[in-house]
């Protein structure tokens, strides 16, 4: 089996990019120090995941935690594009991230049953699909089938630092199109929009921003997906309009008025959740719709974004 998605990536991706991200995998497995933008990777110390939990449940905070992580948010966000062609006004973007989607079963369905409120255009995610680093990934492929089946128009993907490159075959399979250093044209009428995604750039640092720039054009409003929002620099630098990326969580668990303790990335807190901007370039961090390490959310409720595009 492993021979035969190998097999597809490379005709896919190419021998290069495939075997190199694969080594990586291998090589780093579970690692918990050094290996990517962080140094320490709490994550994949699971000794450190116990702890967390039980301090929580001595401070009667597990259970409502896990309510808060499975009343999952609609959030809005306006978009303006100077340069919007007017067949693209109103153009909504979905967008999803850090599913994590094996983690917690009852936070999948509601986010299934959120999907069936919502109106839009395209969906894109921003990564992190499986709840863990490493081994299986059948687990996550399913669930991921079952959140597609809820998703009735075109979905664009990027992989985050969670995901393995031999989930790439079975995703596009069900229809999901991952952007790997690539880019893509979304039409509506007469107007366009460029859509690039990059590899991830946090943890395997497969990213390559200048080959996904390439076609950009000042006339058409350009998105760049990117798992983690710590490339914003050189984002803009490329020359994108605007950046749409997920990663910290917000924190996850955070002090009240949703004040991260941390968010275990290594940019600074202005792109950490939410909308901000950089130069002349747009950006949003989505605090993501699942959990990692625990299945608990601390002043810091999961969402979905609705993105709505203007000139």
């Amino acid at each position: 089996m492993h021979g035969k998605i190998l097999n597809k990536l490379e005709q896919r991706l190419g021998s290069d990019h495939a075997r190199q991200r694969l080594n990586i995998e291998e090589a780093h497995t579970a690692q918990v120090f050094g290996q990517g933008r962080n140094f320490f990777h709490i994550e994949n110390w699971y000794s450190v995941h116990s702890l967390i939990r039980n301090t929580l449940r001595l401070f009667f905070m597990h259970r409502k935690g896990q309510r808060n992580a499975r009343n999952i948010q609609i959030r809005y966000n306006k978009i303006h594009f100077p340069n919007l062609h007017v067949d693209l006004e109103g153009f909504t973007i979905l967008h999803l991230s850090d599913l994590h989607v094996d983690m917690d079963e009852k936070a999948t369905l509601a986010l299934m049953e959120r999907l069936r409120e919502v109106n839009y255009d395209i969906c894109v995610m921003t990564g992190d699909y499986r709840a863990r680093t490493f081994g299986d990934i059948e687990s996550t492929i399913t669930a991921m089938a079952r959140v597609r089946t809820h998703l009735k128009k075109p979905v664009y993907a990027v992989l985050g630092n969670h995901d393995s490159i031999l989930m790439v075959p079975a995703l596009e399979e069900m229809g999901i199109q991952l952007l790997l250093n690539e880019n893509t044209v979304i039409k509506q009428g007469q107007g366009k929009l460029f859509l690039a995604g990059i590899d991830d750039a946090h943890y395997f640092r497969a990213d390559d921003i200048p080959k996904s720039a390439v076609g950009i054009s000042p006339s058409t409003p350009s998105i760049l997906l990117s798992h983690t929002p710590a490339v914003y620099k050189q984002a803009a630098e490329a020359g994108f309009d605007l950046t749409l990326s997920g990663h910290t969580h917000g924190g996850q668990i955070c002090l009240p008025g949703g004040i991260p303790i941390t968010l275990d990335s290594d940019c600074p807190r202005f792109v950490g959740k939410g909308a901000w901007s950089y130069k002349k370039m747009q950006g949003y961090t989505s605090v993501g719709a699942g959990t990692s390490v625990v299945n608990v959310r601390i002043n810091c409720k999961p969402e979905i974004t609705l993105h709505s595009l203007s000139s």
